[in-house]
């Protein structure tokens, strides 16, 4: 199970909408992200088009999933002249809190196509287990009041 843990983020976003702005150097943006359980493993895609893979920083601390990354200017030659710059650049995060049920030391990610696509396994522990039931025999002791 994952819990989400950013209370202000749709507050966020609309003020991003409503001013225009995103993402700055010194404030990371939160990161469009689906979240969904695939047979014994969770399965977390985020959204980071135009983002190079070493730009990319994935950390787990405890229980607390941490993506950061940053969408760097391209290098602009001396005879580009931008006419229109509508992407957000700089840095973008976001935090999710994974239960305890999730084995955080087996985390599988890849990177295509500008998705970040990570695979948690179930702990075995918490997998659906049958307990056995065992009949004690004849040698039960009665408690009389």
């Amino acid at each position: 199970m994952l819990m989400r843990t950013d209370p202000f983020r749709e507050l966020d976003r609309l003020t991003q909408q409503l001013l225009g702005s995103s993402g700055t150097w010194s404030r990371p943006a939160a990161m469009a992200m689906d979240a969904y359980r695939e047979g014994d493993e969770y399965v977390v895609a985020f959204d980071l088009p135009g983002v190079s893979p070493d730009a990319i920083e994935i950390d787990v601390e405890r229980n607390m999933l941490t993506v950061k990354a940053e969408r760097r200017p391209r290098a602009k030659a001396d005879d580009v002249q931008m006419e229109l710059s509508e992407r957000p650049l700089g840095v973008f995060s976001r935090q999710v809190m994974l239960a305890d049920t999730l084995d955080t030391d087996n985390i599988n990610a890849d990177y295509d196509a500008g998705v970040l696509t990570l695979r948690i396994p179930i702990s075995e522990h918490a997998k659906p287990r049958k307990i056995s039931i065992t009949q004690s025999g004849e040698d039960r002791k009665q408690i009389r009041s």
